[in-house]
């Protein structure tokens, strides 16, 4: 493995990542599995991301999906099995993909020589990647990888999907490590400028403004946030910590990918991401303070 400027990694991770968590929100995914009985937000999110884990219960999805409150959870899983299969939610969110990226970038665009090597890079990044401790990731590594010459931009997501659930599953654990669970992972990101919105969190993670408060307090008697809600210099320095250590158990794959593929990389992968972001690709309210 090659050595890498500082960050470059996170940078070309936050390049990709929008393309693969753009399908979460797009409506191609509700009209493949609303036929299945699939039509709630929370049922198809938590379907089509723990499909490659099989039909397994509400606890192993609140485990590896972190932020969401169990009761949340268990009100969508198992139950969303009974409806479709994982074998039938990972071929309709296939073609949710293929539909989500033609629909933002355009048939030229997701077959054009700049999708393939995309998809090349990243795949190569991939290979660095390590299974043992990385569920999500793990899952998705099992499943079959679309050609590239036949299917680049479905290659690519594919690969973005590698690398993202790679990155999370470590993320966690740099979390737990720090003693931030759930609510105060999401808590204190948001009041440090980073993620989702507060509103948009409450609406989809299964907690209330009573919970919020409470975790706010939590943070406060850590001395991570100030009576306000903000972010102290600590919750700022530590927030910087946890993305610092998360870079280091992630940095496997760009490492392997080396500076001049992984700067490449970056490049592309800005590129279509700002195509994505400007054809609607996420909710208004999704991201900021609300």
């Amino acid at each position: 493995m090659t050595s890498l400027p500082e960050r470059a990694g996170r940078r070309c991770h936050h390049a990709i990542q929008p393309l693969h968590s753009a399908v979460y929100f797009s409506p191609a995914l509700g009209r493949e599995l609303a036929p299945y009985g699939i039509d709630d937000w929370h049922a198809t999110y938590f379907a089509m991301r723990a499909a490659p884990l099989g039909a397994v219960g509400a606890g192993a999805v609140t485990a590896t999906f972190y932020t969401f409150s169990h009761a949340v959870v268990a009100r969508y899983v198992p139950e969303v099995w009974d409806s479709a299969s994982p074998e039938t939610v990972l071929a309709a969110r296939l073609r949710a993909v293929d539909a989500t990226l033609r629909g933002l970038l355009g048939d030229e665009a997701v077959a054009s020589p700049e999708m393939a090597e995309a998809a090349r890079l990243a795949l190569r990044a991939a290979e660095a990647c390590t299974r043992p401790g990385r569920p999500l990731y793990a899952a998705n590594a099992d499943l079959p990888v679309p050609p590239v010459a036949e299917a680049p931009h479905l290659a690519l997501w594919h690969a973005a999907t590698l690398l993202r659930e790679h990155r999370g599953d470590a993320h966690i654990a740099v979390l737990q490590e720090a003693e931030l669970g759930p609510l105060e992972a999401q808590v204190s990101d948001t009041a440090g400028g980073r993620g989702i919105s507060p509103g948009w969190a409450l609406r989809t993670r299964g907690y209330n403004e009573q919970d919020w408060a409470a975790a706010q307090k939590r943070l406060a008697e850590r001395g991570l946030l100030d009576g306000e809600g903000r972010i102290t210099e600590e919750g700022t320095a530590l927030r910087e910590r946890l993305e610092e250590e998360t870079d280091r158990l992630d940095r496997a794959p760009y490492a392997h990918l080396g500076e001049e593929g992984v700067v490449r990389l970056t490049e592309l992968g800005k590129g279509f991401t700002r195509a994505a972001v400007a054809a609607g690709a996420y909710p208004d309210g999704l991201f900021g303070k609300d």
